[in-house]
């Protein structure tokens, strides 16, 4: 019933789509032509002409990967463009990590059907999850439905009142070779989590995703997470109900059940200063990212590790972003993103996501395409955040990397979910190996570095199995 739902919905809703985007386009590259030929000087002419080698290297690349069955150490295209190299490898992974085992979800593609039913391309409506139920819509997306995306954020990034065509195949090119955006980044870190549980034997650190397992054993190595209570289950009643109804009832993981149940918290008198009274715990989102995960890689595929073999010096903390939560909400997935220097601490100005989540139709013209990141007030109370510092920010940075190296030394990149609470100080929350920055600044160049030596490392592992195999 689910497949045959899902085919109802691609032959209703996507096919028209489809045949929008052709025409679409179509009628642009026309206008693109004549732009070229009437309207570009030489100079613009010479970098549309880049461009578009660029856009047809893309192709390229993933023909490569996915049809050549190349190595990601002899790729020879992008090796100027370590983020391109990157990002169109990781595209290419899908495909080869489709049925792989997820340390969460079943497959990964379980996990994108279970992870992508909230998120929506803004200004399309249609939840992402959709494309995951077959490789054929995927393949789509890849090779068609994210060009033609590309090429209209390229318009809207350009703008039409001063439209240049030089201006116009950077922007485009550009979004497609070297995104932006937080979920290009998000993704490329899943697949990279997923590539890499799925080679090594580093379960140990990637069974820490259950929240439950996570606080176990972080209690064990005195790593200070929320507190959790040890009763056998709780049951809640609504004070003005009857006959059984308002009841509800829930069993505790400490002894099988499928609920942590632990205290409210709230947030500590720096953080409280500058919320509203009913804001919900509003965290930091820290991203570390870990050599450890290289370690012994090439040694029966990270088997017989040894723990104390990484070190503090193999962990950086990467990005670091508030979530300043909002009035109202039960959780700080409602807020404001403030951007913090993960090294002074200070807060820069704040922005949203919430655009990446209307899903539906009616949200094709009312949802704009991007945001911006303009919010230097709580729009709740209009204090002031923008400018403020928060104190003690290598000790937050340094108990993230302490974390990382004592409880997932050999996993590659962790969100944190960090708290600063008035009677329990600094605590985790919980760590996410399918990471995403929350559009916090970071060091491009130190990251992307990061992920060509995992891929290439990760990438000579396959192929020597698979050369095994065959012989």
């Amino acid at each position: 019933m689910l497949l045959s739902n899902a085919t109802n919905i691609i032959t209703s809703i996507f096919m028209p789509c489809v045949y929008g985007m052709v025409l679409f386009t179509s009628i642009f590259a026309t206008i693109l032509i004549i732009s070229y030929t009437l309207f570009s000087t030489p100079k613009e002419k010479v970098n549309i002409t880049k461009q578009l080698k660029k856009f047809v290297t893309y192709y390229k690349t993933l023909w490569y990967y996915l049809v050549s069955n190349g190595t990601f150490k002899d790729c020879p295209y992008f090796n100027d463009n370590m983020q391109a190299k990157c990002h169109i490898y990781s595209l290419s992974l899908i495909f080869e990590i489709w049925d792989k085992p997820h340390y969460r979800n079943g497959t990964f593609q379980d996990d994108m059907l279970k992870n992508l039913r909230d998120v929506a391309i803004p200004g399309t409506g249609i939840p992402l999850h959709f494309f995951s139920y077959f490789r054929i819509t995927t393949y789509w997306m890849i090779f068609i439905a994210y060009p033609i995306i590309s090429l209209i954020a390229g318009i809207y990034a350009t703008g039409l009142t001063s439209f240049n065509a030089s201006e116009f195949m950077s922007n485009f090119v550009n979004q497609m070779t070297n995104p932006q955006d937080w979920f290009s980044f998000w993704r490329l870190n899943c697949r990279l989590a997923t590539f890499h549980s799925s080679l090594t034997s580093y379960k140990e650190d990637y069974d820490l995703e259950d929240k439950w397992k996570f606080l176990v054993e972080a209690e064990k190595l005195n790593v200070a997470v929320t507190p959790y209570m040890k009763v056998s289950g709780i049951v809640c009643k609504h004070r003005n109900e009857e006959g059984g109804l308002g009841f509800e009832s829930f069993k505790n993981a400490s002894v099988g059940g499928d609920w942590i149940i632990q205290e409210k918290l709230s947030n500590g008198p720096f953080l409280s200063k500058l919320l509203p009274d009913d804001a919900p715990l509003s965290t930091f989102r820290i991203i570390s990212a870990s050599r450890g995960g290289l370690v012994d890689i090439g040694n029966g595929n990270g088997k017989g590790k040894k723990r104390n073999k990484v070190k503090m010096e193999d962990i950086e903390a990467l990005s670091c972003v508030w979530r300043a939560g909002r009035s109202k909400a039960k959780t700080d997935h409602s807020a404001i993103l403030f951007n913090v220097n993960p090294k002074t601490g200070l807060i820069k100005k704040g922005t949203t996501n919430v655009h990446w989540y209307q899903r539906g139709l009616s949200k094709i013209f009312t949802t704009p395409w991007t945001s911006e990141h303009n919010y230097t007030k709580h729009p709740d109370t209009g204090v002031k955040i923008t400018g403020v510092t928060v104190p003690n920010m290598k000790k937050m940075m340094d108990f993230v990397r302490d974390a990382h190296l004592r409880l997932i030394p050999h996993v590659p990149l962790c969100g944190w979910d960090v708290a600063l609470t008035p009677n329990n100080g600094m605590l985790l929350l919980e760590g996410n190996f399918s990471c995403n920055f929350f559009r916090g600044d970071f060091d491009q160049e130190s990251y992307f570095k990061f992920v060509n030596d995992y891929f290439k490392a990760l990438d000579g592992i396959k192929n020597d199995s698979k050369n095994k195999k065959a012989a």
